[in-house]
């Protein structure tokens, strides 16, 4: 651990820097996430949001007779979006809720990134390569497929876009033309999540004037930055 930190919960500030050296990891990333929803809530126990995302998996791969790859997607969103029902928070976009994993899989509701990293890890559990893509205005998941890359957006119930439909939906969210480039599919690595989430939240915090808060995130964003380069 560095410095102690003068405004975020020690034990999510030290649960952070642990992952830093496996932030590329799927359990660092996740760990992370769990770290900056542990500045807010106080009853969030890390061991116990793994244990809910792999009872998730279990309920996928039961279900699988074959080990491939279409079977398992078609379980998996049968098992997150039609029967846990996670989808976006279209009424209540900016509470922070929506980003702290514990209230996702509590409310079955958050944005896009908090959803994206649920259905990473899930569907990685269960064998599928998913990756984030920190595309303009909208986070979305991409999953490789026989066919190649697909990519899907969990805000919307698992939506599956081409990659014209996601330039569409970015301009949607961001209001402005978006260019036609590759880099704005491109897979999001793990520090670039963490980074939008909590750049999320001190958006979030610095509106609402709370001012604690966002030299919290703020921290772990100076922690990220420096692990990073």
């Amino acid at each position: 651990m560095t410095n102690p930190p003068e405004s975020c919960r020690p034990q999510a500030y030290q649960l952070f820097a642990e992952q830093l050296p496996i932030i590329e990891t799927t359990g660092g990333l996740l760990n992370a996430a769990i770290a900056i929803s542990m500045h807010a809530l106080d009853d969030v126990e890390p061991t116990a949001i793994d244990e809910q995302l792999q009872n998730l998996a279990h309920r996928v791969s039961s279900r699988v007779s074959s080990q491939s790859n279409e079977a398992m997607l078609a379980h998996l969103h049968d098992v997150l979006f039609e029967e846990e029902g996670f989808q976006g928070n279209c009424e209540d976009y900016y509470n922070p809720l929506n980003t702290y994993l514990s209230a996702v899989l509590e409310m079955n509701l958050g944005i896009p990134i908090s959803l994206s990293l649920i259905y990473k890890v899930v569907g990685e559990r269960v064998g599928l390569e998913i990756q984030g893509v920190n595309a303009p205005g909208h986070f979305v998941c991409r999953v490789m497929t026989a066919e190649g890359w697909m990519i899907v957006d969990p805000y919307v119930g698992g939506g599956v876009l081409t990659a014209e439909e996601a330039f569409e939906r970015m301009e949607q969210v961001t209001g402005r033309p978006v260019p036609r480039t590759p880099e704005y599919l491109a897979p999001a690595t793990h520090a670039q999540w963490l980074s939008r989430m909590l750049v999320n939240l001190q958006h979030i915090f610095a509106t609402n004037d709370r001012r604690s808060d966002l030299a919290a995130m703020s921290e772990l964003q100076s922690l990220l930055d420096y692990s990073v380069y």
